[in-house]
């Protein structure tokens, strides 16, 4: 009897163990950036959020600093389901949507609360962008990572007018941000973030695109003296899941990821400027900030605006409707 009643407890043992190893779903991701960065913190929030609401259901585990892929791997890692998540970079997403680097396009936004309506969840611009997404790479956008403006580094004179960049060697994160270098007068270079600090420190590069956050993150102001503060576009990353990943997932726990993704999008867009900010005061000691004059940001625009007119051409209507959505946010 004793026998018995010991085998029917292990038996039940194992049944136990092994429908708990089934419940809990491991949510693995994939981050460039150290997890002491915005984006790092961001997905961070939305792991506590996530395993705390689905009682343990749900696991986030989060591979920072390109552990695992680079950012250019990113689309192709989550859409083809090798990982669960990740975040990237919205640009590297344009080899199958053309139209997703609309929110870089040079001075298309007039001010944040444009770009805040042009990006939030819902907006034309976003739906848009978001479906076409999904359908063409089989990642799904949960929300919309904040990075902050574009800024440009470089050694020695200041950049303050287009004529500062000609004939120099620029490193850009993405096609459109080659066509603005180009229009400025400069070499586009394509080199992602984790190749920043060597490609400066070894003078690969003359000049860098980047975000303030990624000044300090990275700490690139050892490698570079001189921060411009040209603000000329939004520098957007995407948080996405293997879209058919979130859909085996029970609805319960969608929803728990769904509502999750609204408020750590919402926590982060509201803190990085005022981040950002700071972030550029911090680093004041270390480089010399250059702010732009509203004459010299005049001559940026005038050299930029043909940027437009080049992506809507050679990208076609789905941009052509990108730019009108994000246009029309505005007003």
């Amino acid at each position: 009897m004793k026998r018995i009643l010991l085998s029917m407890m292990t038996a039940a043992s194992v049944a136990l163990l092994s429908y708990a190893a089934q419940a809990e779903t491991t949510i693995k991701v994939t981050l460039q950036l150290p997890i002491k960065h915005s984006l790092g913190q961001n997905w961070m929030a939305f792991k506590q959020i996530v395993e705390k609401e689905s009682g343990g259901e749900l696991k986030v585990q989060i591979f920072p600093s390109a552990q695992l892929y680079k950012d250019k791997q990113v689309p192709e890692a989550v859409g083809s389901g090798a990982i669960e998540a990740g975040s990237a970079f919205l640009g590297r997403f344009t080899g199958a949507v053309p139209a997703a680097e609309v929110v870089n396009l040079p001075f298309l936004f007039k001010d944040e609360a444009h770009l805040r309506a042009a990006v939030k969840t819902g907006s034309k611009m976003r739906n848009l962008i978001d479906a076409a997404i999904l359908k063409e790479t089989g990642a799904k956008i949960l929300w919309w990572q904040a990075y902050g403006r574009n800024i440009y580094l470089n050694n020695g004179s200041p950049i303050r007018l287009p004529a500062d960049l000609k004939g120099k060697k620029v490193r850009t994160y993405g096609k459109i941000l080659g066509w603005t270098v180009e229009a400025l007068g400069g070499a586009p270079t394509l080199m992602s973030g984790s190749k920043q600090f060597l490609a400066y420190q070894q003078g690969a590069v003359d000049v860098g695109m980047t975000g303030v956050s990624g000044v300090t993150s990275r700490k690139l102001y050892e490698v570079m003296d001189h921060m411009t503060l040209s603000l000329d576009f939004a520098i957007e990353f995407v948080a996405v899941i293997n879209g058919k990943f979130f859909d085996s997932l029970p609805k319960k726990h969608q929803d728990i990821i769904i509502n999750a993704s609204k408020t750590v999008e919402a926590q982060l867009r509201d803190q990085i400027y005022k981040q950002e900010a700071a972030n550029i005061d911090s680093v004041r000691d270390k480089m010399t900030v250059v702010e732009l004059t509203e004459a010299e940001r005049a001559q940026w625009r005038e050299a930029t605006k043909g940027v437009v007119e080049r992506f809507i051409k050679e990208r076609g209507p789905m941009a052509k409707a990108a730019v009108d959505a994000a246009m029309a946010a505005g007003n």
